[in-house]
């Protein structure tokens, strides 16, 4: 018996709201994935925060006084703060450094200098090594006895510069920064190239037939266009620096050698968290969740502020 036309039309509906249906599980295995290791972890770390801890036994709840304990108790507070005041550091020395200098080669490579393409493969090879790997290399490198860099500075006669970098408080942290910037230089170098070549050419050369050239160019025309891309940069470089932990583990172990000046909020976690030697002689999950939880807010904190302010003067232009 033949089918009716609307009885056929009905049938199509039936498939296609199935076909949308189907649909919708398509990123159900991301999501699950994501809420397992991200948002569940989260969670987590909020509630242990708030109870006292007996090895891996949880005991009573005890509110916010981890936290009170985190910035009021000595030695805490004051290895807090010199963790903190590092992560700043690492900051401030990566902006100038590792961005400053990333920008200056992306622009290079914007210019369309011949070779372009094998110099932006070369900047970004070191970002295919593990972290750990590099950790290992560069400190061969900066051994005092048999590294590379001192031998080097022998060989020209500098001798009187050679030190253990990694071994004196005043240049640990800063040596690993270095590396850290010599590691990453490769992806901001493709972040600020890829702002670069958003610009049309038309404004460049209207620009250029106003009489804008080298610096002015620059500064007037460029640097507002691709300012999008160094927001996202800042945005980055922010985080990653507040989450400082592989490569500092990976050269100076988790006592943020020596005597703590290369520590960090995330190796501080760590000792605090999995470690005997957080300061209170024994793990303590519920300090360490505390300070996961302050790193958590100081990350989106600024995070989120940024990439609004990014939007607003989007809008506004």
């Amino acid at each position: 018996m033949d089918v009716s036309a609307p009885e056929r039309q009905q049938g199509k509906s039936r498939g296609k709201a199935k076909a949308r249906w189907l649909l919708h599980l398509f990123p159900l295995p991301a999501l699950i994935i994501y809420a397992l290791f991200v948002v569940y972890p989260i969670i987590s770390a909020f509630t242990y925060s708030m109870y006292e801890w007996n090895g891996i036994a949880r005991g009573a709840f005890v509110g916010i006084k981890n936290f009170l304990t985190l910035f009021q108790v000595e030695p805490f507070n004051k290895m807090f703060w010199n963790a903190f005041g590092h992560n700043v550091i690492y900051f401030v020395v990566e902006m100038v450094v590792q961005n400053g200098i990333a920008f200056a080669l992306a622009y290079v490579i914007y210019r369309k200098i011949r070779g372009a393409g094998f110099l932006k493969i070369a900047y970004f090879m070191p970002r295919l090594l593990s972290v750990i790997i590099v950790g290992f290399l560069w400190k061969l490198i900066l051994n005092p006895n048999y590294g590379a860099l001192n031998t080097f500075l022998g060989k020209l006669g500098l001798e009187e510069w050679a030190k253990p970098w990694l071994g004196e408080p005043d240049t640990a942290l800063l040596a690993i920064i270095l590396v850290n910037c010599w590691f990453g230089i490769g992806f901001a170098v493709l972040i600020f190239l890829a702002g670069l070549q958003s610009i049309p050419e038309e404004l460049i050369e209207a620009a250029r037939l106003d009489g804008a050239s080298g610096v002015t160019l620059l500064v007037k025309i460029i640097l507002p266009l691709v300012m999008p891309s160094i927001t996202i940069m800042t945005v980055f470089t922010f985080i990653q620096a507040f989450e400082a932990f592989e490569l500092i583990y990976a050269m100076q172990g988790s006592m943020g050698e020596p005597f703590y000046s290369t520590d960090t909020l995330a190796v501080y976690f760590y000792r605090l968290a999995f470690s005997s030697s957080g300061g209170a002689g024994d793990v303590s999950i519920g300090l360490g969740s505390a300070l996961a939880v302050v790193l958590f807010v100081i990350v989106a904190s600024v995070s989120a502020v940024s990439l609004r302010l990014m939007r607003k003067r989007e809008v506004q232009h």
